[in-house]
């Protein structure tokens, strides 16, 4: 690589930086993170166990992007110097690894860049993702099923938590329905791009004579709720019916009635726990998912008015929005965003991130044209 290509590079990466400086607010982060730290270290922190792990989970989140953004800044200076060095010895060498430093350094900036994009009233927190299997029969439950493991593995890769409120199994193989939270700041900022309809195309290996079938799944994404969060649900409201928990396995929770389902009667919004031991666990758990569908159910009714008044005919972007296809060809393409890729089985296996993140800028971009 040539000198000036150096240059310009790094004075790229350098103004990049400077924007993501801005937009993060760097100063406002270092007050916060000093504030925070005077909250952690009083001693009746953990008199009050949920205000503590908001705390020291806001404190964590902060300090990692701090580190984050000044590891960065320090990585351009050290291969800026690096590459002086190299220009005036004529050190191939060092310029080799200056170039492939470089290399390493925009992809991380890049994936700064896109932190800076979720910069929505809820992104900041975790995620409650629904997958349902839509039209296809037993393929279509199967690929529910393939996408959950889709993105409990993407989670496993970056060391997020997962927790299962609800699995509702199809009766030959896959899942009907399973309800699931990703325990991790920016989880629904983050994950909320993949929120639509999702289509496998491939030789099913349920039919015996090798047909290609063509199934549907939904994903819904949405916020888990904190206690500071305005939604009340009246009692009167609520339908609550207590069943047997089902599942795979003799596991001790299906044996007593303990698995609840609640009913949003006004909106016949439906949601069901069954993973805990406990029915008053299971129906505080289902709470927690119902109230955050509702917040998303308000939300879209806004976002519907608002669409009406601005006279938008088109349908919501995240629907129909991503096509897995196994056969005739091996192919992942995202509608919304044209980003694809060939290797099916490594998507599968929880490699979404640059699906992700094109979703992300892709989102980004359409709602500046509609601002």
């Amino acid at each position: 690589m040539a000198g000036p290509d150096f240059d310009t590079e790094i004075k790229q990466l350098q103004a990049t930086m400077r924007t993501i400086e801005q937009v993060l607010d760097v100063d406002a982060m270092k007050q916060e993170i000093a504030d925070l730290g005077e909250q952690v270290a009083a001693p009746d922190l953990w008199d009050d166990q949920e205000n503590a792990t908001r705390v020291t989970g806001r404190l964590s989140d902060l300090q990692g992007q701090m580190e984050r953004f000044e590891s960065l800044q320090s990585r351009i200076e050290d291969v800026e110097v690096l590459v002086e060095l190299g220009q005036e010895e004529g050190d191939e060498e060092s310029l080799g690894e200056a170039e492939r430093e470089l290399g390493r350094i925009s992809r991380a900036v890049e994936s700064l860049e896109i932190r800076t994009l979720l910069s929505g009233e809820y992104d900041a927190r975790e995620a409650l993702v629904t997958i349902r299997s839509g039209a296809g029969g037993v393929d279509a439950a199967d690929f529910a099923e393939m996408l959950m493991r889709m993105y409990t593995r993407w989670a496993e890769q970056h060391k997020y938590g997962v927790e299962v409120y609800d699995t509702s199994y199809a009766e030959e193989a896959g899942l009907k329905s399973a309800t699931f939270a990703i325990r991790a700041p920016y989880a629904y900022g983050t994950l909320s791009v993949e929120g639509g309809t999702h289509r496998l195309v491939r030789i099913s290996p349920f039919d015996n004579q090798g047909r290609r079938q063509t199934s549907f799944a939904a994903v819904e994404v949405v916020p888990v709720l904190e206690q500071t969060d305005e939604i009340e649900v009246p009692e009167e409201e609520i339908r609550v019916d207590v069943y047997r928990s089902g599942g795979p396995g003799g596991q001790s929770v299906n044996t007593t009635d303990s698995a609840v389902r609640l009913t949003h009667i006004p909106t016949g919004t439906v949601v069901s726990c069954q993973n805990e031991k406990s029915q008053l666990q299971n129906k505080a758990s289902a709470m927690v998912v119902l109230k955050a569908k509702l917040l998303a159910l308000k939300k879209a009714e806004e976002r519907a008015e608002l669409d009406a008044l601005r006279g938008d005919a088109t349908s919501s972007w995240g629907d129909q929005m991503r096509n897995y296809v196994l056969n005739p060809y091996q192919l992942v393409k995202d509608l919304r965003t044209g980003y694809e890729v060939g290797n099916p089985t490594a998507v599968f296996n929880g490699e979404i991130d640059d699906f992700i993140e094109a979703g992300i800028r892709w989102r980004a971009g359409a709602e500046k044209v509609d601002a």
